[in-house]
């Protein structure tokens, strides 16, 4: 594609349009991401557009028909039958439904068998959206025996980047004993002083030994 001007390169007018932007052929064009010694990706993905019948067509291809057409071959062929599958998938297969959760029940049910009987101090935090959904499970820190730091800052700028509108914290006690500190208890509040600030809600601080757990929220903690 080195013949256009570099404002109509399709990879550049992604960049700078976004991809609802692209035609058919440009978007086959990346998809293949190389053409032939004589022609572009663009031309070569604009003829095979052209032979099948449009993208539609595509999908009624067999791989070997698709790989006899002008500057395909067997490789890029492959390439492109793996992005209709993909954009297939999108369509035939439902999301998984993300996890709820509640109260200290739902994240202890989620967090003890991973992080309940480890050897050393783990500190996550579970980041969630408006209606309280994961959005993922965050690992902030991980120390030796009985020592771990968990600044602030690191929990929110995780919770910040990820569009989280709330946040349940949770950490284990290798001793066993998940009842909390002094300083688990000073380092929640600074958590919720801080949640207050940015608009991100901390829900909890869960306390995790073996099979049980500590709820600070559950406890009347804040």
């Amino acid at each position: 594609m080195v013949d256009l001007a570099p404002d109509d390169r399709p990879r550049e007018k992604l960049d700078r349009s976004g991809v609802g932007t692209l035609g058919d052929n440009e978007l086959l064009a990346l998809v293949l991401g190389r053409g032939t010694r004589g022609q572009s990706a663009l031309a070569v993905a604009t003829g095979v557009l052209a032979t099948a019948g449009g993208v539609h067509g595509l999908t009624r291809l067999s791989t070997s028909r698709l790989a006899q057409m002008p500057g395909l071959g067997r490789v890029l062929s492959s390439r492109v039958l793996a992005s209709i599958e993909l954009g297939r998938r999108t369509l035939t297969r439902a999301p998984r439904a993300r996890l709820r959760f509640r109260g200290p029940d739902d994240v202890a049910a989620f967090v003890l068998p991973q992080f309940g009987a480890a050897a050393v101090e783990r500190f996550g935090a579970l980041l969630l959206d408006a209606k309280l959904r994961l959005i993922k499970t965050q690992l902030i820190s991980s120390g030796t025996l009985d020592a771990t730091a968990a600044a602030p800052r690191e929990v929110f700028r995780e919770a910040t980047i990820a569009g989280a509108s709330a946040i349940i914290v949770f950490h284990n006690h290798p001793s066993g004993d998940p009842t909390p500190s002094e300083d688990d208890v000073k380092l929640t509040m600074r958590l919720h002083d801080a949640g207050d600030v940015l608009g991100i809600n901390v829900l909890d601080h869960v306390i995790l030994a073996d099979t049980r757990y500590f709820s600070l929220k559950g406890e009347s903690y804040f």
